[in-house]
């Protein structure tokens, strides 16, 4: 059963909480709007348009992406006025633990942190969609793809190859189908462009030579252009701006076995991106759990100074964050690693403040 106590602490800090985000995110939506008005107006947005298709779901994004910061605001500021009222020293003066009273906002950490994974899992990725559509359409230059001498493993022994591609067109240009059996070429199917057919779902070839090698023997053949089905699609050229973002965790991971099973070299990205979703709400209850060592002695610099360290150390682990995924992006770590790099650290932390922190 909850005390008293326990109910006063969690509501303050769930509702300190909810404040901080709605007062932080809507600053930031008013700095985001002046910067991208000039392309509001060139593209002649109305108002509703603008914040139909694009603020209210900017908003959840900002949401979760400053969820770290706003919970160790708002854990401060909770337990620095208690501290301020002097509220700490009679609860823990009446037999209270300190352990026992880290009881209520390490469970107003969890629910946040639950609520947290359900929104980055599939709600977020929900509203990124519209949300990343209108910044391509309305914000960023049209996407042209730049990739030359691309090769994509569509199936298990066959390879498709394209010398470029027209995303505008949806057509492919020196286009090749090789079959290859361990390090041995054993067919191969290439034609002058590939076109998709938006009508019949379908890529239209132009005329084929087919070379066939078997027994060391080889045969040409050409056929008359014809339209066929393959598993290579024209969204496998189109823009990855933000994709990760888009997709939520059952979309997320059946994206990342389609890449590994075509044999692709940026999965990076999206390994980071799955393990950050899984790792962030156990940051939530650790910078929480932070946040009430750190502010639970009444300071001579009032509460504002308290709110001021919160601020430094909530920024220096976004930065952890940054760098342990930048690192992981480049190789340089794998990407489950990076992901919980940031937390073990801040545990760390965490444990060496409960000890050496007097209270």
């Amino acid at each position: 059963m909850l005390r008293l106590l326990d109910k006063y602490v969690l509501g303050k800090l769930l509702t300190t909480f909810f404040f901080t985000v709605v007062v932080l995110v809507m600053v930031i939506c008013v700095i985001d709007f002046t910067e991208k008005n000039d392309d509001f107006i060139k593209h002649d947005l109305g108002a509703w348009q603008i914040i139909t298709e694009y603020y209210l779901n900017l908003f959840p994004y900002y949401a979760n992406l400053l969820s770290p910061i706003t919970v160790f605001i708002a854990t401060v500021l909770v337990t620095a006025r208690l501290a301020a009222r002097t509220e700490i020293v009679a609860i823990l003066a009446s037999g209270v633990s300190f352990r026992r009273f880290l009881l209520p906002y390490a469970m107003g950490g969890a629910v946040i942190g639950l609520a947290i994974f359900g929104l980055i899992g599939w709600v977020i990725p929900l509203a990124n969609k519209p949300r990343v559509a209108f910044e391509r359409k309305y914000v960023k230059n049209p996407y042209r793809f730049q990739g030359r001498n691309v090769h994509i493993k569509i199936g298990p022994k066959d390879y498709a190859y394209l010398e470029s591609y027209d995303n505008s067109a949806n057509v492919g240009y020196r286009f090749a189908i090789e079959t290859i059996e361990g390090t041995l070429l054993k067919r191969r199917l290439s034609a002058e462009a590939i076109t998709w057919d938006t009508t019949k779902k379908a890529w239209h070839l132009t005329p084929q030579t087919v070379r066939t090698i078997r027994n060391g023997k080889e045969t040409l053949k050409i056929y008359p252009a014809r339209d066929t089905t393959l598993n290579l699609y024209p969204k496998d050229f189109a823009s990855t701006f933000k994709l990760q973002e888009t997709l939520t965790t059952p979309e997320l991971n059946a994206f990342i076995q389609e890449k590994i099973n075509r044999g692709a070299d940026d999965t990076e990205i999206y390994l980071v991106e799955k393990y950050e979703r899984q790792a962030y709400p156990f940051a939530i209850i650790i910078l929480t759990v932070i946040g009430v060592i750190m502010s639970a002695r009444k300071s001579r610099n009032g509460v504002g100074g308290q709110i001021a360290l919160g601020f430094v150390l909530a920024f220096i682990y976004i930065g952890f964050v940054i760098l342990s995924r930048n690192l992981a992006l480049v190789g340089g770590i794998p990407p489950a690693l990076s992901a919980w790099v940031p937390n073990i650290v801040f545990s760390t932390i965490g444990l060496v403040l409960y000890r050496f922190i007097p209270r």
